[in-house]
């Protein structure tokens, strides 16, 4: 199934890239951004539903850690102030898992499809050579790094040390995965995760718990 999406996401690149280059500037950069831009549109409402039940499962995170404590010593009665309280506020605590589920497809398709891409021509962007190549400057795998942080951040429903510490991995891998992998792929989680970032902060704005 990955690699039907892959050569899928293929075809919709090179698509970009002719458009860029019926508009008289050919440019597989150009053609990655939009690309990016219009999976994450197509993608938006099923970001918007994990969106909110992330940040419904942040709200109630006081008041679950109160239940935790109040029944440590029974786990059972504790699941049961926990399950009361999740029906009380509408909440499904596996409502952002399915989204995700969703969504694992087209970003895998969009990962293989840019990482294994054959650039014709024009494979240069700013100061990238060849999008088929690493950045020689490192300054995308920072960039990728620093904005998967700051996505990662908006989105943690609770500071556990657990959490935390994914909060400082996945970063990192990204980073590392970005100076190893095709600077094209590096590109795309740039300019996947600020539209994310954006997406997060706008929606971000208002409770989604009943008041």
């Amino acid at each position: 199934m990955f690699n039907y999406f892959g050569e899928l996401m293929k075809i919709a690149l090179t698509f970009f890239y002719n458009m860029t280059s019926y508009m008289g500037f050919p440019n597989y950069g150009v053609a990655i951004i939009l690309l990016t831009v219009v999976i994450k549109i197509l993608l938006y409402p099923l970001t918007v539903k994990q969106v909110k039940s992330m940040k419904a499962m942040r709200e109630l995170g006081p008041q679950l850690k109160a239940l935790q404590e109040k029944h440590k010593n029974n786990k059972v009665e504790g699941q049961e102030a926990v399950a009361h309280l999740y029906k009380q506020a509408g909440v499904n605590p596996l409502a952002g898992c399915l989204p995700m589920l969703i969504q694992m497809p087209f970003l895998s398709g969009i990962f293989y499809g840019i990482r294994n891409f054959s650039y014709v021509s024009h494979p240069s962007f700013l100061w990238i050579k060849t999008l088929s190549g690493t950045d020689p400057l490192y300054i995308l795998p920072v960039l990728a790094a620093i904005t998967t942080y700051i996505s990662s951040q908006q989105t943690m429903t609770d500071s556990s040390q657990q959490n935390k510490m994914m909060l400082l991995f996945m970063p990192f891998m990204i980073g590392y995965m970005a100076m190893k992998f095709p600077s094209g792929l590096g590109l795309y989680w740039v300019v996947g995760n600020i539209i994310q970032i954006i997406q997060q902060r706008l929606l971000g704005h208002t409770s989604v718990l009943p008041s």
